[in-house]
Formats: C-alpha cells, sequence, structure tokens
C-alpha cells in the first residue's frame, strides 16, 4: 500500500512537471515512447542530429539512449549528449536493446555505460553480455533468460558504474548495487508488443527526472506499466488493442487503481 502510494505521488509529480525527455532512441520505438511520455504528462522530444543534441540537453530534464538501430552518427550523437547530461546533472537511461546480438551493439552498450547514465536497463541476455558473463544467445533483440540469472552481474554494474540497474522480465529486478527492488506486475501479452521494452525505458527517464531516488523512480515508473499492462491485457483483443488500452490506461491511471493491484517490493 505504501510503494502505491509512492509510485502514484512520482506518477503526480511527471503529471504536474511535464518533464521533458530528449530520446535518441530507435526506429521502431519513437511513436510508442512519445506516446506513452505523453500519456503520463511527460513532453517528448526525439532529436538525433549530433549539431543540435547539446543545445537539446540544455533544455531537457532527462535523456534517453536507446542502441536498437545504431549506426556511427547516432552513436557519436549518444555520447555527446550524455556527456552534456553528466555536466548539466541531467539524469540518463541506457537502453542497451540487443548488447550480446552483435559484437558491435555490445561495444556501443559498454563504451555508453562507461560514461556513467543514471539508469542502465535491460533484458537478462543485455545485462549479462554488457558484464562480459556467458548468457544464452540472443535472438535478435529478444532475451532468452530469466531476469534472475542477471542479478548478480547487475550488482556488478551498479557498484562500478555508479548507476541503478533494472533486468526486466516475468520479474523485474532493480538494484543500485545495495538495494534490491523486485516488480511483478505485467502480462505476457505486452512481448507482442514491439517496443514496449524501449518506452518503458522513456517512462523511467520521466519518472527518475522528478524524483531525488533513482532506485525507487526506475521501480514507480516499472511497476505503473506493469499494472497498466495487466489490466489493458484482461479487455484486449490482441496486441493491437493492448498497445491502445495502454496508452489509455496510463493517462487515467488513478491512485485506487495502483493501490489494489501493484506488486512492488523493496527487499532491503
Amino acid at each position: 500500500m505504501q510503494q502505491a502510494r509512492l509510485a502514484y505521488e512520482t506518477l503526480e509529480a511527471v503529471r504536474t512537471r511535464a518533464p521533458l525527455v530528449h530520446n535518441i532512441t530507435n526506429y521502431v520505438a519513437m511513436d510508442l515512447s512519445a506516446n506513452l511520455l505523453l500519456a503520463v504528462g511527460a513532453s517528448p522530444m526525439m532529436a538525433h542530429a549530433i549539431e543540435e543534441v547539446e543545445d537539446v540537453v540544455d533544455l531537457a530534464s532527462a535523456v534517453v539512449l536507446n542502441i536498437g538501430t545504431p549506426a556511427p552518427g547516432t552513436v557519436d550523437a549518444m555520447r555527446a549528449s550524455l556527456i552534456r547530461a553528466k555536466a548539466r546533472g541531467i539524469p540518463a537511461v541506457l537502453d542497451p536493446v540487443g548488447a550480446g546480438a552483435t559484437p558491435y551493439r555490445t561495444a556501443v552498450a559498454r563504451e555508453l555505460l562507461a560514461l556513467r547514465p543514471a539508469v542502465l536497463r535491460g533484458n537478462a541476455s543485455e545485462i549479462l553480455a554488457i558484464a562480459g558473463l556467458s548468457s544464452t544467445p540472443t535472438r535478435g533483440v529478444e532475451t532468452s533468460d530469466d531476469s534472475a540469472v542477471a542479478i548478480d552481474a547487475a550488482c556488478t554494474l551498479a557498484r562500478e558504474f555508479g548507476c541503478v540497474v533494472a533486468v526486466t522480465g516475468v520479474t523485474d529486478r532493480i538494484t543500485d548495487g545495495e538495494q534490491f527492488i523486485e516488480v511483478d506486475n505485467g502480462d505476457l501479452l505486452m512481448t507482442r508488443v514491439t517496443a514496449l521494452g524501449c518506452s518503458l525505458s522513456a517512462l523511467i527517464a520521466a519518472f527518475v527526472a522528478v524524483s531525488d531516488d533513482p532506485l525507487l523512480a526506475t521501480a514507480h515508473a516499472i511497476g505503473v506499466l506493469g499494472v497498466v499492462g495487466e489490466l489493458a491485457a484482461e479487455t484486449a483483443d490482441g496486441p493491437g488493442s493492448l498497445r491502445t488500452a495502454i496508452i489509455d490506461g496510463l493517462y487515467e491511471l488513478d491512485l485506487v487503481t495502483l493501490e489494489r493491484h501493484l506488486r512492488l517490493r523493496v527487499l532491503n
């Protein structure tokens, strides 16, 4: 009950303060990321040109770096945005899409993580790959590992780079290397909507932008989307209607609903 109230307070802060979230994200994720941010009251911006990214960061409250469709120019823009964000004290969220699938993606993810974003969010296979540990090979950008197998790697990365690491899966596990949070919300049908995980990273950025506690804010964003997703799945006819229902659900989410359905545990 208490965590639901805290999560709702974070959501309400997003709705009230309308943080501008600068997204350098993949082409597949742009539309849904923007719509989910708008649904919670945040303001999305998608600026990839290196000529303007530093100026955009100066306007932003948070930055999202998503390597789903990497290219040298885009990676250069990500690097410049993250350096600028760190200099300005603006939180950045790194989504290492497909790390482990190719050496290039893994190298890009590690390079950006070395610049110390506030949050690293990925599936178990991606987190294991970044940590240099063995993992079941990925299928493109999909994971074949349960989040539990990556928690030690997540702790190691969190401590080394001073960030929050969120390993998402059936149970989402979030750590800063010392504290641990688990979230059990969501529905399997959500995996049939492309870019929903990427869009979660954008939501995390919005929540972290309005909070002094990036660990809790990350867990709150994950819990909010999970609650909305499982409720949307109850009435959806399939992935298409689920997508629409999630956008509407984020817009309409109230405290009573969150209190009834949020399953978030702070373990220590």
